[in-house]
């Protein structure tokens, strides 16, 4: 088909019909579950019903409720997206691939990450073209996030943000073949919020048989919520709505109204006799666990499933610098590493470990140090600006410039070439290109720096 036509696939609810350029097919704004409005927004995800007819899939999707999401003078837009778009179904995914031809392509699924609060697959940094370009199937997910995704409320299921997750895998599984991808060839790969919820994957039951393979970008394995500390941020946010803790009277209270409530809901004492507070108050919301992923492996598809897992060696900086927190000095870089450690080194090192006792070999560790040059270099190799690279877009002079994420120097020949390679070989075969993962030979693969 000459590129600028309209391709047409048939998924498991009905025909979509899509855009061809030079890279290949695009589709967007596919459902997977049933639109979530009014009490269904609390409720487990459905399938969709369906339609007839060949339904348009040239547009982006509408977005789940979310707040704006300010990070000082730093242009935050590729990476959260254009905030909240209203619209009736945004349980939906984008397909990128280089053609629905009957071949059987490598499938990754990209969740996005945005402190289960934002984030969508609109995000420009989330464009597949290079990931087509390198004969990959790439899905993006929308799923729910703040009070609708992640809530934890009597009468409604937890952790509904993956749940939404789950049923897209499920989707996967059941339509990506009409994509030209192959439903035994899947790896999930999530960042921040994202890779907490893939890391929690490996150790979900009902995840088991979804995928093959678990890329895990600055998350963390010991990132969810104990019931206990769940419990004060429904009572909070019960009482700053007026309403019964249930989910039959959040039900009736509108998306505006939950996004109005939450900085009500900031900086909450979640520390118990048991727990600390895994995201130190930067976010009310997250997984709800009887225990953590790290410590859970052995309930889920962890030890059938390769895992590539790391973190930034300056993730810190991204919530001191933009805001003016972190003057230049050894107290201010040691501060920064603190909170990175606690928020996402910590985690990964402990899921790596986990995982590699369980998996026989099949675990393999990174640490990004390419530091961004914004504001005058001290942002650093911060919180998402691997992305970029991963996705093969580091060169977009929407990421450069003054307020640019990767700041107004050029991004450093080859090292996009390097991490999005060892991605599409993990998803490929297994393995990125370095030895696997051990705790007597911990070997890290470093990529810039």
């Amino acid at each position: 088909m000459p590129q600028g036509l309209s391709p047409i696939v048939e998924t498991s609810a009905g025909a979509v019909r899509g855009l061809r350029d030079r890279f290949g097919d695009l589709y967007r704004a596919v459902p997977y579950a049933m639109a979530p409005q009014g009490a269904r927004r609390f409720a487990a995800p459905e399938p969709h019903p369906g339609w007839t007819g060949v339904r348009d899939a040239t547009e982006p999707s509408p977005t789940a409720p979310q707040p704006a999401r300010p990070f000082g003078r730093l242009d935050m837009t590729p990476y959260f997206g254009p905030g909240w778009v209203p619209g009736e179904e945004y349980l939906t995914v984008d397909v990128r691939t280089p053609a629905a031809d009957g071949e059987k392509r490598p499938v990754m699924v990209f969740v996005h990450g945005g402190g289960f609060v934002s984030g969508s697959t609109r995000a420009a940094l989330y464009d597949g073209r290079a990931f087509a370009r390198d004969g990959v199937v790439l899905v993006t997910v929308n799923y729910r996030v703040g009070i609708p995704g992640f809530l934890d409320l009597p009468g409604a299921p937890a952790n509904r943000g993956l749940l939404d997750v789950l049923a897209a895998l499920r989707w996967v599984r059941d339509s990506i073949s009409s994509f030209g991808g192959d439903p035994d060839n899947v790896t999930v790969f999530g960042q921040s919020a994202g890779a907490t919820i893939t890391g929690a994957l490996l150790a979900t039951p009902e995840a088991k048989g979804l995928f093959r393979r678990a890329i895990v970008q600055s998350g963390s394995g010991t990132g969810a919520f104990t019931p206990e500390q769940a419990e004060r941020v429904t009572a909070a946010a019960a009482k700053a709505l007026g309403v019964g803790a249930t989910a039959e009277q959040f039900a009736e209270i509108p998306d505006e109204r939950f996004l109005s409530i939450l900085p009500q809901l900031a900086g909450l004492d979640l520390r118990t006799a048991t727990a600390d507070d895994p995201l130190l108050g930067l976010s009310p919301f997250s997984l709800v666990l009887p225990a953590q992923p790290a410590d859970a492996l052995a309930d889920g598809p962890a030890a059938e499933v390769s895992v590539l897992i790391g973190s930034n060696t300056e993730e810190g900086n991204l919530y001191l610098v933009p805001q003016g927190k972190l003057e230049p000095s050894t107290e201010g870089e040691q501060r920064s590493a603190r909170l990175g450690e606690a928020l996402f080194g910590n985690g990964t090192k402990r899921l790596a470990a986990a995982h590699s006792r369980i998996s026989g070999g099949r675990t393999y560790v990174y640490s990004f140090a390419q530091r961004s040059t914004a504001f005058d270099g001290r942002l650093g190799a911060t919180h998402t600006t691997e992305l970029p690279y991963v996705f093969d877009l580091a060169d977009e002079p929407w990421l450069h410039g003054d307020s640019g994420l990767l700041g107004p120097d050029a991004a450093p020949a080859g090292l996009a070439e390097a991490m999005h390679g060892a991605w599409i070989a993990f998803a490929r075969s297994g393995d990125p290109g370095w030895v696997a993962y051990q705790e007597e030979e911990p070997v890290v693969r470093l990529f810039g720096g």
